[in-house]
């Protein structure tokens, strides 16, 4: 109890306040002050906010949520937005709100920080981190000549009850986008329906990873960092997993971009800019190469945590990330009775 007070009083110190979506916050934004709408992970969003307010003095208020819950709150309020900064886990929810125009367009210094692949072209938003997927898989069950050599290949019948997945998930539908985007309507349609037949559907990544270590199912399709973040503590959920990369441009080798953006009915720009540009800078990517995280560092010149494989030999395939249609997705997915 009295760690948990400290840790609380650090974070008021730093002028760092976290709340639920839509609820109001105890610290609001002044002349000094941003609102971040937060969809990443509380604690790495914190570390990014802690580290900007010790060095700026500017003060940071969050609300927290899911990148699905956020995007469509942002849409639903519009121009009256108390929101500066949006920050998400996956594109698709940067995607949706730029459609309905809301961001501003970021300076060009900013946008510099990441290489091209990386932000739209519109330069209206950012990547500040991203995410590998993988396929976890039970070592007890399965040996490496057993490993699906693409994520394809999940839908042949031999599968069937021996994967699974978190289909409900930001992540699971981002990872469908870039199907989409790479293979096409038809391809992503039979492998949603053959996914149907052949997965097992848990809610979350972690319970799907766990899932495999308990034995439950053979193998996950999930994002990288689960698995890391779980081997750093306890490895309690994944003692008995291995990880799979399928490289190979393959549409399982999808990197997700994790998003930043400055609202265009910020009142505060030039604090909001500052943010975005201290968490794609030097010492934002520092953050997730130091920190707990996992998730990969971005910016130009930046190294990720070392205990990553590196992304030049993730070999993912080139996707679009302003073109993730989530909507489309949405839609595949439920005609496929996953969501």
């Amino acid at each position: 109890m009295r760690h948990a007070v400290a840790s609380l009083a650090r974070i008021l110190a730093l002028g760092v306040t976290i709340t639920g979506a839509g609820m109001a916050s105890a610290q609001t934004a002044d002349t000094a002050g941003i609102t971040v709408y937060n969809a990443q992970h509380a604690s790495l969003t914190k570390a990014w906010a802690e580290g900007f307010t010790k060095e700026t003095g500017i003060k940071v208020t969050m609300r927290q949520g899911s990148d699905t819950e956020l995007a469509n709150q942002l849409v639903q309020e519009g121009a009256a937005s108390p929101a500066d900064v949006f920050v998400t886990e996956n594109s698709p929810a940067m995607v949706l709100v730029d459609k309905a125009g809301l961001f501003a367009t970021l300076p060009q210094d900013v946008l510099a920080q990441v290489p091209e692949g990386f932000r739209p072209k519109d330069g209206h938003w950012m990547g500040v981190a991203a995410r590998s997927t993988v396929f976890v898989y039970d070592k007890r069950k399965l040996k490496e000549a057993d490993l699906p050599k693409s994520m394809l290949d999940l839908a042949d019948p031999k599968w069937k009850g021996h994967w699974a997945a978190s289909p409900s998930g930001a992540d699971f539908q981002a990872i469908v986008g870039a199907l989409l985007q790479l293979k096409g309507e038809t391809v992503t349609v039979d492998w949603l329906k053959a996914m149907k037949a052949n997965s097992t559907a848990y809610r979350g990544n972690s319970v799907a990873m766990k899932a495999v270590n308990a034995g439950e199912v053979d193998g996950a399709v999930i994002y990288h960092y689960y698995y890391f973040g779980d081997q750093a503590k306890t490895a309690e959920n994944s003692a008995n997993v291995g990880l799979h990369y399928f490289r190979n441009s393959d549409p399982g080798a999808f990197l997700s971009t994790s998003g930043a953006g400055v609202l265009a009915s910020s009142k505060h720009k030039k604090e909001a800019e500052a943010f975005v540009k201290w968490m794609s800078g030097k010492q934002g990517q520092a953050v997730l190469r130091d920190g707990d995280s996992f998730e990969y560092a971005i910016g130009n010149g930046a190294e990720s945590n070392a205990k990553l494989e590196p992304i030049a030999k993730l070999q993912a395939p080139k996707v679009e990330p302003s073109t993730l249609d989530s909507k489309k997705v949405s839609d595949l997915m439920t005609a496929a009775g996953l969501l």
